[in-house]
């Protein structure tokens, strides 16, 4: 079974680590949406490529299997915030690193302009000035669902959340 303290990875590295335009490319993520390191990067790539295989998966199944589980992924998609309402597996096969970084609290504070910069938005959450709905989130990589995303705010208790009180 395993032990309880050692929680399987979440991720795999790149099958070849010294592409060049693999780590460019990855140098670049990691600059526009303010990463730690590329952990986070292939992170991302896993979800992605578990959703991926789920669709491709459904394709195999027969009809009448495969409307209601698709609708049940695409729902579940379209709760995330990756795709649109009328969606399609198609659509699903075609997402990207990028979609799912967008979708990262970090970036969603950083557009929606509670912090000056992608950096900010990453510290200002790990120190718990960041809430979504009034509870606290500390952590930078919470995927951001559709409903919340109007939610989010700077905590109750944070000095943010003062200055502006005393501003408006």
């Amino acid at each position: 079974m395993g032990d309880p303290r050692k929680p399987r990875k979440k991720w795999t590295p790149p099958g070849h680590p010294w592409i060049k335009e693999r780590l460019i490319e990855e140098m670049k993520l990691m600059g526009e949406y303010g990463l730690r390191n590329k952990k986070e990067i292939w992170i991302a790539a896993a979800i992605l490529r578990k959703f991926r295989h789920r669709a491709r998966s459904l394709l195999a199944l027969p009809p009448e299997v495969r409307e209601r589980e698709e609708k049940a992924l695409l729902s579940r998609l379209y709760d995330i915030g990756l795709v649109d309402e009328n969606a399609t597996l198609d659509d699903v096969l075609s997402l990207t690193t990028k979609d799912l970084l967008e979708r990262r609290l970090q970036t969603i504070v950083w557009k929606k302009g509670l912090a000056r910069t992608i950096h900010q938005a990453r510290q200002m959450i790990t120190h718990g000035h960041i809430a979504i709905n009034g509870r606290r989130v500390t952590s930078p990589s919470y995927i951001v669902r559709r409903e919340e995303e109007e939610l989010i705010d700077y905590a109750p208790t944070s000095p943010y959340f003062k200055r502006r009180q005393e501003g408006e």
